[in-house]
C-alpha cells in the first residue's frame, strides 16, 4: 500500500516521501496513530508541498548549524573540575557538563544530546569533542579541564 508519512520515520522515510508499505503495517500501524496517509491524487500533491516546506526549513537549519559552528570552533571552553592526584578527574566531565559550559561562556544553547563524548574525559588538560547540529554540519569543540 502506498501512504505518504506526516512525521519523519526512522526506518521509512521523511515527513511528505510516498512510500510502499505492507497493508498491515499501514492499516495497524501507521494510520491509526495518524503517522501517515494513504496516497490518493489529492494527497499526492499535498506532499509534495510537505516536500518542499521541509527542503526550505533544513536549508536554514543547515545554515543556522554552520553559524553556530563557524562561532564555536575557534573557542576554547574551560571547564573546572575536581583533580586528584597525577591530574586524573573524581568522576568525568559529560556532554551535559560540556553544553552548559558552552552556555555560560558563549550564550549559545546546545542540547546535550548533540554533544558526542567518544572518549570518558577523566583527565585534565584540552580535549576534543564533536558537535552535530544538522546530518550535514559535525564540528569539533575543545574543551580544558582545569582543577577546581
Amino acid at each position: 500500500m502506498k501512504v505518504i508519512l506526516r512525521e519523519d520515520m526512522q526506518d521509512l522515510g521523511k515527513r511528505g516521501d510516498i512510500v510502499d508499505v505492507a497493508d498491515g503495517h499501514a492499516r495497524n500501524y501507521l494510520l491509526p496513530k495518524g503517522k501517515a496517509m494513504i496516497a490518493t491524487a489529492g494527497a499526492i500533491e499535498q506532499a509534495a508541498k510537505m516536500r518542499r516546506a521541509r527542503d526550505l526549513r533544513d536549508a536554514s537549519d543547515r545554515e543556522a548549524a554552520t553559524t553556530v559552528a563557524s562561532k564555536l570552533v575557534p573557542m576554547v571552553f574551560t571547564i573546572e573540575a575536581q583533580v586528584g592526584s597525577e591530574g586524573k578527574l573524581f568522576g568525568s566531565v559529560t556532554a551535559a557538563d560540556i553544553a552548559d559550559a558552552i552556555e555560560a561562556q558563549s550564550s549559545v544553547v546546545i542540547d546535550r544530546r548533540k554533544i558526542e563524548v567518544t572518549d570518558q574525559i577523566k583527565t585534565a588538560g584540552q580535549h576534543v569533542v564533536t558537535a552535530s547540529l544538522h546530518p550535514e554540519v559535525s564540528f569539533p569543540i575543545t574543551v580544558e579541564v582545569v582543577a577546581s
